[in-house]
């Protein structure tokens, strides 16, 4: 297979490290640095796989959303003022304690 050349820049310091770390593992520093690569790409390949499920339902959730209205307190004439203090304290617990502030002062977060 034909060989394809890179040039990287790096700052000194880190080149001798990484020269430092490949003569340690038995490399030359195209073969670690490629190791390296291939190693980080795995990874990241494997991370994108195991949540591609979630990360498609948080997407599908999203384009949900948008169609949802901006303001929990739009509806909350329906509602019971304890139904309403549940859902803000459910919203804080998914928004955080900034958004209950937030919320219960009148403004949205």
């Amino acid at each position: 297979m034909a060989k394809t050349r890179i040039s990287i820049s790096l700052d000194q310091r880190q080149a001798e490290r990484i020269r430092q770390h490949a003569e340690r593992a038995g490399m030359d520093l195209s073969a670690y640095l490629v190791h390296a690569a291939t190693r980080q790409m795995a990874e990241s390949d494997a991370i994108e796989e195991q949540f591609a499920e979630v990360d498609a339902a948080i997407a599908r959730a999203e384009t949900e959303a948008v169609a949802l209205t901006e303001e929990p307190g739009a509806c909350s004439e329906e509602l019971t003022e304890q139904q309403r203090r549940d859902v803000e304290a459910a919203l804080a617990l998914v928004h955080g304690t900034d958004r209950q502030s937030a919320t219960t002062s009148g403004h949205a977060g």
